[in-house]
């Protein structure tokens, strides 16, 4: 009995002060991360949205999407809806702002996910590493489909006539008074941290005293073959398979193992493949009902087939990037 009350002990020991570094960061990271959008700094990044879409042949009203996009994807998509079915943009021209969209729903998240969360739980180095490769996975899909709108879109997929019957004034200023704002920030920084630091809290002490008792690499040695070919460590697939189901849970299941086990590129490119599997997860718990919701089943089953495309394509290639054996 007192063996088992030294165990947990030692295991709180070593999860508690690790825990509450984590914590503490995430909690500043994301109020900071609030502030920042409270007061508009997502506007200045989506101003850059012009450049794009006139390359693309794209009246200069999408931009009021992509706009919106970054600081609301349901309200950026529902945008794009309402262009599309004004005659505005066609199936076409409407897929490639779609595509173009996607950088800039990225942003969102940088702010409100993945700088104030997920960084505090990988650490500088992986986590930056791992948030510039998401970041330049969403930026090279923007730029295909900047790329194929100056390919595929010409005057024939957009009337300019329809603007008359479209609201294009993008979202509203914020006039609110500055104390105001950052009570708000708190208050969405709180409902963040409720909903991620017990988890976190589980997840963490459960893979330190797996980790501690159990010779992970032994006992993933059946997957040696597929992530020895990929040059993975073997416990990669337990890693995997839990950033499939939960984003949070998988850094959080790799945090422990990056003191040997994994390189920050291996880690990095771990997660990536696990982002990877996670799309079926993805596709019929979010994508599926947001998609058909805002497009209809029959626009919105290509939407995602096109988003899933150019992510699987560049997640891939980001993958081997990692991989390459010179750098």
């Amino acid at each position: 009995m007192q063996s088992v009350v030294a165990e947990f002990a030692g295991l709180f020991a070593e999860v508690l002060p690790r825990l509450a570094r984590i914590a503490a960061f995430i909690a500043a990271g994301v109020f900071a991360a609030n502030v920042a959008v409270a007061f508009g700094l997502i506007r200045y990044v989506a101003g850059l949205s012009g450049y794009l879409t006139r390359p693309a042949n794209l009246p200069d009203e999408v931009g009021t999407a992509i706009l919106t996009t970054a600081a609301s994807t349901t309200a950026g998509y529902a945008t794009l809806a309402e262009y599309r079915e004004s005659g505005l943009l066609d199936d076409r021209a409407t897929l490639v702002a779609v595509v173009i969209n996607t950088f800039f729903g990225f942003v969102q998240h940088v702010f409100t996910y993945y700088v104030p969360v997920l960084i505090p739980i990988l650490g500088a180095t992986t986590g930056v590493l791992y948030v510039s490769a998401r970041a330049g996975i969403a930026l090279a899909i923007t730029v295909t489909g900047v790329l194929l709108g100056g390919v595929l879109v010409s005057e024939r997929n957009v009337d300019r006539s329809a603007l008359a019957d479209v609201d294009a004034a993008g979202p509203d200023e914020d006039d609110r008074p500055s104390r105001e704002r950052v009570r708000e920030a708190a208050v969405k920084s709180w409902s963040t941290l409720r909903r991620i630091v017990p988890r976190l809290a589980v997840v963490y002490t459960l893979v330190i005293a797996f980790v501690a008792n159990y010779d992970v690499e032994s006992l993933t040695a059946v997957a040696e073959p597929i992530t020895g070919a990929l040059g993975l460590p073997s416990a990669a697939v337990p890693v995997i398979a839990v950033y499939t189901l939960d984003t949070t849970a998988g850094a959080v299941a790799i945090q422990p193992l990056l003191d040997g086990t994994f390189t920050p590129r291996t880690a990095v490119a771990t997660l990536l493949i696990g982002g990877i599997l996670s799309f079926a997860v993805s596709t019929f718990r979010r994508s599926i009902p947001f998609q058909y919701g805002i497009w209809g089943a029959s626009f919105g089953t290509k939407v995602i087939a096109v988003n899933t495309a150019l992510k699987l394509v560049f997640i891939s290639l980001t993958v081997a990037l990692l991989l390459v054996p010179a750098w």
